[in-house]
């Protein structure tokens, strides 16, 4: 039986654009290649700029959890989802597109408009943030009760949310208690440095499998090298996943370490790379596959993410992403 994995994230909407120069990000004060959390008044300058200049803007379904999850169910995997948005119509447009991609997902309704990424990727394909948390923040520990966790095996948990710490026990107090493997992806380098006393706590009392780009692993580790810095994560949980970008990615299990080649790609747009990474090795962890194959077919769905601008993949693209994944398992 397909095993099933419940995420927990800040529930976003992402609204994509290609800009035509970097001069877009330095009038709005944005470093490029950053993540901004910006306020309302800040969105909805950046907003009227795009509608007034014509930019075409996508939308789709976003947050670091949510991206992971919805790649899994485009996998055929058996999915759920927490999180929290507004009463309006960013979150209803985010309710559907979980229930069309048949996810089973616990929204909560928060008192403040429905969170926004506004996603601007630069002619050089490098992209920028600006993210507006709105009511993905409200998100608290009273919102959990243990009925939420029931019934799924594993648990992924969205690094951009341990800043709340209590939100963050609680969940994998529920997730621990109703039997799951704890997954965590760190995010980012600069909330692992700020909150890296209470990472290193929970990684040793709750979690199994931790991801982490390099920069990451890095800062989490001390250490100054990949290699290393797996070494240190592996110390601390079960499995530990280091990605190395165009060097594919590392997965140690106790004594046993696997260097995962990189797949060859034509990068448009690394918007959800790390995300789908997730997905993949999820996919390949429930159906039982061995932990070297779960990481090829993670670094078979990245690949193919970062030849799209977005982190959402048309039919066509995930039928090869399939094609591909059949041929190794």
């Amino acid at each position: 039986m397909i095993k099933k994995v419940l995420g927990i994230g800040n529930a976003l909407v992402d609204l994509l654009i290609n800009i035509d120069s970097d001069t877009f990000l330095k009038d709005f004060n944005l470093p490029k290649g950053s993540m901004t959390l910006i306020d309302r008044e800040k969105m909805e300058a950046i907003l009227q700029r795009i509608a007034s200049s014509g930019m075409e803007m996508q939308r789709a379904s976003g947050g670091s959890a949510a991206n992971t999850i919805h790649g899994l169910s485009q996998l055929g995997g058996i999915a759920g989802y927490i999180g929290k948005t507004g009463k309006d119509d960013y979150g209803s447009f985010f309710c559907s597109y979980m229930e069309q991609n048949n996810i089973c997902a616990t929204l909560f309704n928060g008192k403040v408009d429905t969170g926004k990424s506004i996603i601007m990727v630069s002619p050089d394909s490098e992209r920028t943030f600006a993210t507006y948390l709105g009511a993905a923040v409200e998100l608290n520990a009273s919102d959990l009760t243990q009925p939420n966790f029931m019934g799924y095996d594993y648990f992924h948990l969205e690094g951009y949310l341990v800043q709340n710490y209590e939100l963050v026990e609680k969940a994998l107090e529920l997730a621990n208690n109703a039997g799951c493997g704890i997954a965590i992806d760190l995010a980012s380098y600069n909330i692992v440095r700020e909150n890296i006393e209470f990472l290193h706590r929970i990684v040793k009392k709750y979690v199994d499998i931790v991801f982490a780009n390099e920069e990451e692993a890095r800062v989490f580790s001390g250490k100054n090298d990949a290699e290393s810095a797996l070494d240190f994560i592996a110390s601390l949980c079960s499995t530990a996943i280091v990605k190395i970008g165009k060097d594919g990615s590392l997965i140690r299990e106790k004594d046993k370490k696997y260097r995962i080649e990189p797949i060859k790609a034509i990068p448009k747009d690394t918007t959800g790379a790390g995300d789908l990474y997730a997905s993949g090795f999820f996919y390949g962890l429930t159906s039982g596959q061995s932990l070297d194959i779960c990481g090829k077919i993670g670094s078979i769905v990245s690949a193919k993410i970062i030849e799209v601008v977005g982190a959402k993949m048309g039919p066509d693209r995930w039928d090869e992403v399939k094609r591909l994944i059949g041929a190794i398992v």
